[in-house]
């Protein structure tokens, strides 16, 4: 009997898996009030800690009789004891269900047990599973404490037992479940429509909406009337938002979405509420290069151009003339319904310094000014009131050559001028600087007209022309054909420089303010009053002869008549 009971043992013996880490049954044949014995069928039993047998709400439910799977760690441990482990068996299960469902990508339960970066932690049994952020909800979810506590359906997406890694989707389950729903809302889908929907991405140019298993894309330029520069401005992921359907594709599944069409348009009547001419308060909602843009009301922003900010500078910086969110006075220029735009002004709210300039002076005026700037054609002047005048060069010095004056004014100098010219409207002044001493040619020419015979000096001499001095400022030119009647071939071999010479103005141009000189007209006035100076003389001559003949006939006929009488 004995033999037959070693054999039977040696039997079972080599039956058994006995390889660490193997699963194996075994029956409780001892509960104490720390372990659990379980007979396993070798020579000794082995003990199990009592808490690996707890339920997961910590209730002890195992009776003496019970059969269990525990997992083999060591056959004998040298002491003649094996050691098993129901916690290793109940991973190995966990993980055989965990194979079995990714294989056949069926549903596994498990419960959010805590957060971690980028995701949450999840416990299925006794193996810890990792979730990521973005698979918990078919949208994207901030808050996910009404999922803790809860046992929820996942997918196995991912799993590697050597490394112990489980990477589970709650997404996958929900999106299956709303298919059905999804293909519903593609065949209902219209433009026009109102949904619900919650925001599931942000871009730089927008935020993309889900519909229901749709996505739509709510453009930057449809969430608001008024100008808005990112889409955080106005939703924020996870956001429930009503939208309107304003474009569907159902071949590409492109869905255009809007916000701000759910609102009344504030352009509407628009012109009505901002005539021309009307001064508002405005906000500064942005600044550029070129100039600033300000909201008259929620939803309508207009431009002021950087040439609408000033009077008088020109190349204003706007930044240094607005600040963000700055409230500012402006004046409505332009309305463009169709295009929605509206020109607005900030210098139109102030009085224009050109007409206020031009209301306190008058030409002829003298001012006093400091030197803004030379150029090649003339000097600008800061006057009075901050506006500019320029000083042309050819009125900067009657005679003197324009290049060599201009050469007299330096930037910060401080000048006089007289007012020749206002034109408010062009914001234009014009100055004279030459003006302050007088006109000598309009001095000269007022007691030297045209025709007048003139002396003066030869001060420059060339082979067509020469010019002549006739006074101070004021000088002739004396062409090569009006020198002498004569044909000659070099005005230099009849005038020398400095000799005097005697000529008749035959021109005068008050635009060039050029007199031109003639001697041979000169000579030719001369012949010609010569000559009639003799043709008088001889008439006169000619007139006494008869008359004294006349006389002597008339007195011998008067001696003749006496003596007739005398006889008589």
């Amino acid at each position: 009997m004995t033999e037959s009971f070693a054999q039977m043992f040696e039997e079972n013996y080599q039956t058994l898996e006995m390889v660490p880490g193997s699963i194996i049954t075994g029956t409780v044949v001892d509960i104490d009030n720390d372990d659990v014995t379980i007979n396993v069928g070798l020579k000794s039993e082995g003990v199990v800690p009592k808490t690996q047998f707890l339920n997961p709400d910590g209730t002890f439910t195992l009776s003496i009789g019970d059969d269990v799977k525990v997992a083999m760690e060591i056959v004998d441990d040298g002491n003649g004891e094996t050691r098993v482990s129901r916690e290793k068996a109940k991973r190995k299960e966990t993980w055989d269900k965990l194979e079995a469902a990714h294989t056949d990508q069926e549903i596994v339960t498990g419960m959010i047990s805590g957060k971690v970066k980028g995701g949450f932690t999840v416990d299925v049994d006794d193996i810890r599973a990792f979730l990521p952020g973005s698979l918990v909800d078919i949208r994207p979810t901030r808050d996910i404490s009404n999922l803790e506590g809860q046992e929820l359906e996942f997918q196995v997406i991912k799993l590697d037992q050597s490394r112990n890694n489980v990477v589970l989707s709650r997404r996958a389950v929900l999106e299956s479940e709303f298919s059905e729903e999804k293909e519903q809302l593609i065949r209902e889908l219209a433009e026009g429509q109102v949904k619900q929907g919650y925001v599931k991405n942000l871009t730089d140019y927008g935020a993309f909406v889900d519909l229901g298993g749709v996505d739509g894309l709510l453009h930057v330029t449809d969430m608001a009337w008024k100008r808005i520069r990112h889409p955080s401005e106005k939703v924020e992921v996870g956001d429930e938002v009503t939208v309107k359907v304003l474009a569907f594709d159902p071949e590409t599944l492109r869905v255009s979405l809007g916000l701000k069409q759910l609102e009344a348009d504030p352009w509407i009547d628009i012109t009505d509420r901002y005539p021309p001419q009307t001064r508002v308060e405005a906000s500064v909602t942005n600044i550029t290069d070129y100039g600033c843009f300000a909201e008259i009301e929620p939803g309508i922003e207009g431009l002021v151009h950087v040439s609408e900010m000033d009077w008088v500078q020109r190349n204003v910086i706007p930044s240094k003339v607005v600040t963000l969110g700055e409230k500012i006075e402006v004046m409505i220029l332009d309305i463009d319904e169709a295009k929605r735009r509206i020109s607005l002004g900030i210098k139109q709210c102030k009085e224009n310094p050109w007409f206020a300039f031009s209301r306190n002076h008058l030409e002829g005026d003298r001012v006093r000014g400091t030197v803004k700037a030379v150029m090649d054609f003339g000097v600008f002047i800061s006057l009075e009131g901050n506006v500019d005048g320029l000083v042309h060069l050819p009125d900067l010095h009657w005679s003197e050559d324009p290049n060599v004056s201009v050469k007299r004014y330096s930037k910060g100098q401080e000048v006089e001028a007289v007012i020749l010219q206002i034109d408010a409207e062009k914001e234009r002044i014009g100055l004279g600087i030459k003006q302050l001493d007088g006109d000598p040619l309009a001095d000269y020419l007022a007691e030297h007209r045209r025709d007048s015979v003139v002396t003066g000096e030869v001060i420059a001499a060339e082979q067509n022309f020469a010019i002549v001095k006739l006074a101070e400022d004021v000088d002739g030119t004396l062409r090569i054909g009006e020198v002498s009647n004569e044909r000659i071939e070099d005005v230099r071999h009849i005038l020398k420089i400095g000799d005097k010479v005697e000529a008749k103005i035959v021109n005068v141009d008050g635009r060039t303010r050029a007199i031109s000189l003639s001697i041979r007209a000169k000579e030719q006035q001369a012949e010609k009053e010569a000559h009639l100076e003799y043709q008088r003389r001889t008439e006169e001559a000619s007139a006494g002869a008869v008359t004294l003949g006349d006389l002597v006939k008339s007195q011998l006929e008067k001696s003749s008549r006496e003596e007739e009488e005398a006889g008589t």
